[in-house]
């Protein structure tokens, strides 16, 4: 019978639910089963896509265009979980679904009420994603804080199927807080009353996740087994790590936790491998080299804003057996006539300029890609981070001072990047992007393509504005690269500095694909590039190794004439 683990948190939210969860199905893949994974979001918005990353953090994007939660990225960075719209479920599909059905009839009368019509959509979509004969565990993930009136309908949902499963087949983890008072003193009187709030919706776990800044002692671990009636094998010390979160794994692993599941679920299974995330966390704690990187936005100040970003900047360092520290740049602090643009990114190795939404900070990015232009700075463009690319050499190259996106300036005389044209009547703003996996066609020729070491690639969206195909000529005349396309040709999908150590803009979001254990290839290059740029030595997968020469700049003339030697990422 099919296998399900609910993973729910307790006294407050924000405890790493997602990474516990994404930690145990890393597990269960080391012991050889195949395993699904679900995002429970109770609030009534239909998606994460309209939401502020003030709110919410960033929106992760599926191949099939699912603008979901964040934890969906860890999901993905953790396991094989193949990842779509059916892996996130929110109070607003779910009643958006009751509903609908009522309209048409299909409940041929009755009253629809939350118990049972509300909680078998839950359910049927719960199962709905490990329905296929290769699957053996389903892992659900309930957001939100046991107690919260929005989480009940899930939760009851969750009880009925531990109910209906038995409890070799389904079982609860609970992940709670075991906080320090004054003095240090741990208290673990509000993971007693965490619990206790769960067997009040009918739910005993099985297991228990205690976050603390540091390591619970056995007799702390014991006290807490008697108070709740989980097994002692079963409470497991989720303390701080001190390097990654890609430890975690080990860190369950060392404690047990993993052969404790398979235990209570009666699955046989071989000895978990964790030699990759072994061979991960050893380049995180003892790289070869440093590379500092800044990241120039505006929503610096918020951890979670670009996770994905910060995530594969770290894979592309792991690739490149490099340590990588990100430089948090608000891109405000370069606008003005007294920023010091020189001070500000003249200590970093490279620079990056991630996608986003609204006019505030745009004029400081702009000056970001010049002054990487000119000054030969690694630079590295996502979505919003091209457009500006398209922006700087419009301006400063062709001389087109008003030159600007619609986006910013709808009354603009030179629109260079502008509306997609099926989104020029658009008024419903929910899912109405390019969004999910698209084809794009590389340049022979072109960094683009040699990073990728393939001349077709499928890579994740989100965007409503993008490059003005009117003025394709006059870029293309004036230097700047138009690397990708469309497979019509139709849309612009990368572009780059020619002759420049390594400058790449593309209209994708590659980190969304990106995985420690398989690191992004465009940020696997741009790593590689920064490295070079601040003299560390030839790495593989390297700019310095694709180009063939220790100087960036006279490999790529050598390549241009044959002579460089072609690695291919």
């Amino acid at each position: 019978m099919k296998k399900l683990i609910f993973v729910t948190g307790g006294v407050c939210s924000s405890l790493g639910k997602g990474i516990a969860a994404s930690s145990i199905g890393a597990l269960m893949e080391a012991r050889g089963l195949s395993v699904r994974m679900v995002k429970i979001d109770p609030y009534l918005n239909v998606d994460a896509g309209t939401m502020s990353p003030y709110q919410h953090g960033e929106v992760y994007v599926t191949d099939d265009g699912a603008e979901t939660d964040l934890d969906l990225g860890n999901y993905g960075r953790f396991t094989n979980s193949p990842l779509s719209r059916a892996n996130s479920i929110t109070t607003g599909q779910v009643y958006q679904a009751v509903i609908n059905k009522e309209r048409e009839g299909r409940f041929l009368g009755r009253t629809v009420q939350v118990i049972p019509h509300v909680t078998d959509e839950i359910k049927a979509r719960i199962l709905a994603v490990g329905k296929d004969p290769d699957v053996d565990i389903t892992i659900i993930e309930v957001g939100g804080t046991v107690g919260d009136m929005e989480s009940i309908p899930f939760l009851e949902a969750a009880r009925q199927l531990l109910h209906e499963f038995g409890r070799q087949n389904a079982i609860s983890i609970h992940v709670t807080l075991v906080p320090a008072v004054s003095g240090g003193e741990l208290k673990t009187k509000p993971t007693q009353h965490a619990v206790k709030e769960l067997q009040e919706v009918g739910i005993q776990p099985d297991a228990l996740i205690l976050r603390a800044s540091g390591h619970l002692d056995e007799g702390m671990r014991r006290k807490i087994a008697g108070f709740t009636n989980v097994e002692f094998e079963g409470v497991i010390s989720g303390y701080d790590v001190s390097h990654t979160i890609y430890q975690v794994p080990q860190i369950y692993h060392e404690q047990g936790l993993d052969s404790f599941i398979l235990k209570k679920m009666n699955i046989e299974s071989r000895h978990a491998d964790l030699r990759p995330w072994k061979e991960v966390v050893r380049k995180v704690v003892e790289p070869k080299r440093h590379v500092r990187v800044g990241v120039v936005g505006k929503y610096m100040e918020l951890t979670d804003s670009y996770k994905s970003v910060w995530e594969a900047l770290y894979h592309g360092g792991i690739a490149n057996d490099t340590g990588v520290e990100i430089i948090k740049i608000d891109s405000g602090r370069l606008e003005g006539e007294l920023a010091d643009i020189d001070g500000v990114l003249g200590t970093v190795d490279g620079i990056l300029v991630p996608g986003g939404f609204g006019e505030r900070g745009i004029e400081g990015m702009v000056r970001a890609a010049r002054w990487a232009r000119e000054h030969g700075k690694p630079y590295f463009g996502i979505c919003l981070g091209m457009q500006i690319m398209v922006i700087e050499h419009a301006r400063t190259v062709l001389g087109w001072a008003k030159a600007h996106s619609t986006e910013f300036d709808p009354d603009t005389a030179c629109p260079v990047v502008g509306l997609l044209e099926d989104q020029v009547d658009v008024r419903n703003y929910g899912g109405t992007m390019r969004l999910g996996k698209s084809e794009s066609v590389l340049k022979e020729g072109s960094l683009i393509r040699e990073v990728y070491g393939a001349e077709h690639i499928w890579e994740r969206h989100r965007h409503r504005y993008e490059f003005n195909n009117a003025y394709r000529a006059d870029f293309e005349k004036s230097g700047l690269g138009i690397s990708g396309l469309t497979p019509d040709g139709g849309l612009v999908e990368s572009c780059e500095w020619p002759g420049h150590p390594w400058g790449l803009g593309v209209q994708f979001h590659p980190e969304f694909k990106s995985r420690p254990t398989q690191a992004s290839p465009v940020f696997k290059g741009f790593i590689g590039a920064c490295v070079i740029a601040n003299g560390g030595k030839s790495v593989p997968g390297s700019a310095e190794a694709r180009l063939g020469s220790t100087d960036p700049r006279e490999a790529k003339a050598k390549a241009k004439a044959g002579e460089g030697h072609a690695h291919r990422a």
